[in-house]
């Protein structure tokens, strides 16, 4: 599936999704929810964590992002067997591994502004970078600190600061 159809059908979901957290209740929420304008909003992310997430949109935002499942089972901290039975089961990912899926998601998103596209971005994230010791940002995403630093050098990137 491209990108930009990928985009569409996580803000239709994401739309869909909130709708049926406990966020109507507390804030005003547009009609549509466009996906990177929901990343940036951190009340929204807040009601979808403490929610969890389904794994259709889990689904998408891996078919979107560089990283393969077992990328992602490392990522979460999960075996691959039981990232698998979330598909299995359609059940929703607890609300520490949604927080998890929401942080990552952040990074691809501001990789994609920052680089142009996925493919650019997966090169930038394997590659050993002197600035975050020389390690590869990949490596740094297992933890909030990771990727709080990959972000961080992303916002570099796009400000012209390279160190």
């Amino acid at each position: 599936m491209e990108l930009a159809n990928i985009e569409k059908q996580l803000s239709k979901e994401l739309t869909t999704f909130i709708k049926d957290t406990e966020a109507y209740e507390h804030i005003s929420i547009p009609s549509k929810i466009d996906y990177s304008e929901f990343l940036n909003s951190k009340i929204l992310l807040v009601f979808a964590i403490r929610s969890g997430l389904p794994y259709s949109i889990f689904n998408l935002i891996q078919s979107y992002s560089p990283f393969t499942l077992q990328d992602w089972s490392e990522f979460l901290n999960i075996s691959y067997k039981s990232l698998q039975r979330y598909k299995s089961n359609s059940t929703r990912f607890k609300p520490l591994y949604t927080e998890k899926i929401f942080e990552l998601a952040e990074v691809m998103d501001v990789g994609v502004e920052v680089f142009g596209n996925i493919e650019k971005l997966k090169q930038w994230l394997t590659t050993e970078n002197y600035a975050l010791g020389n390690l590869k940002p990949i490596d740094l995403l297992k933890d909030s600190y990771g990727k709080d630093l990959v972000l961080s050098e992303l916002t570099r990137i796009d400000q012209g600061i390279l160190v």
